[in-house]
C-alpha cells in the first residue's frame, strides 16, 4: 500500500498547465507545484504568464512559462518539445485554456460557434495529440501520464444562455470518456478525466452573472450572484482553489484507479 505522504506527491513528474496566467489555470499550476511537481505554465497572454510563474518561481517552486495559442498545431509540438526536452519529459497535462461566450442560442451567431469549438474543443484534441504521442510508450518520454481537462457543468446539463458554451464543454466530456477508453485499451498507461465546475469567482464567472442579466434572469449583476448561489446547496460560488484540487487528486497516485470519469465541483448543484 502506497503510504498517505506519496499519494499526492509529484515529485519527478513534469506538469503543463494551459491558459495559466490566472484564474483556475494558475491555481492548478501553482498547487501542482505545491506538490513538488515541475510545472510549465502556457497562455496566450505571454507577458501575463510569465508574471505568474515568476511569483510561483519566487515561492521557490520549479515552474516555466511560454505564450501559446492552444488553436496552432507547432506551438503543441514547441510545448511538449519544451517539457520533453528542457524540462524532464511529460507526466501531467492539464487543458484548462477556454473561452466563455453566452447569448441566447437565437442571438448566437456562426462566428461565435466556431470560435467556441476552435479554442474549446479543438485545442483539446491538439493537446491530447500530442501529448500522449510523447507520454505513450515509445514515445519520447514514453512513461504513461495523466491528462485532466476542464470542462463544466453546463456541459452536463442545460443552462439559459449557455447553449454554445455548453455544447462544447460537453464535447470535452466526451472525448474525455473516449480517449480514456482508447488510451487505456492500447495500453498507453494514460490516465483521462474532466472536471466540471460551476460558476467559479473568476473574470470568466463574472460574465456567467452579466449573461444571466441579458437573458432575464436577474435584473442587475448582484442579483445575478443571489440567483447563482441559490442554485447551489452549499450556498456559495466556487473558488478557484476548490477546482485546483480536485485537478491535483485526478493527477495524483491517490486516483491511480480512476479513468474516463467526470469529477463534479459544483457544491452539490447538479445533484438534484
Amino acid at each position: 500500500m502506497t503510504p498517505f505522504a506519496q499519494l499526492f506527491d509529484l515529485t519527478g513528474k513534469v506538469a503543463l498547465v494551459t491558459g495559466a496566467a490566472r484564474g483556475i489555470g494558475f491555481a492548478c499550476a501553482q498547487r501542482l507545484a505545491e506538490a513538488n511537481a515541475t510545472v510549465l505554465l502556457t497562455d496566450i497572454d505571454g507577458e501575463r504568464v510569465a508574471e505568474a510563474a515568476q511569483a510561483l518561481a519566487s515561492a521557490g517552486h520549479q515552474v516555466r512559462a511560454l505564450g501559446q495559442d492552444v488553436t496552432d498545431e507547432q506551438q503543441w509540438r514547441n510545448m511538449v518539445r519544451t517539457c520533453v526536452d528542457e524540462l524532464g519529459g511529460l507526466d501531467i497535462l492539464v487543458n484548462n485554456a477556454g473561452i466563455y461566450i453566452g447569448h441566447t442560442l437565437l442571438d448566437n451567431t456562426l462566428e461565435e460557434i466556431q470560435m467556441l469549438n476552435k479554442v474549446n474543443v479543438e485545442s483539446v484534441f491538439l493537446g491530447h495529440k500530442h501529448a500522449a504521442q510523447a507520454m505513450r510508450p515509445g514515445g519520447d518520454c514514453g512513461r504513461g501520464g495523466c491528462i485532466v481537462n476542464l470542462s463544466s457543468v453546463a456541459g452536463l446539463r442545460g443552462v439559459p444562455g449557455h447553449s454554445a458554451y455548453g455544447a462544447t464543454k460537453g464535447a470535452v466530456r466526451l472525448y474525455s470518456k473516449h480517449a480514456a477508453i482508447e488510451f487505456a485499451r492500447l495500453g498507453y498507461n494514460i490516465r483521462v478525466n474532466s472536471v466540471h465546475p460551476t460558476a467559479i469567482a473568476t473574470a470568466m464567472g463574472e460574465q456567467v452573472y452579466d449573461d444571466l442579466v441579458e437573458v432575464g434572469m436577474a435584473e442587475n449583476r448582484e442579483l445575478a450572484k443571489e440567483v447563482v448561489e441559490d442554485l447551489v446547496p452549499l450556498g456559495r460560488v466556487g473558488e478557484v482553489e476548490d477546482v485546483a484540487n480536485a485537478v491535483l487528486f485526478l493527477v495524483s497516485p491517490a486516483s491511480s484507479y480512476i479513468t474516463g470519469t467526470e469529477l463534479v465541483v459544483d457544491g452539490g448543484q447538479t445533484a438534484g
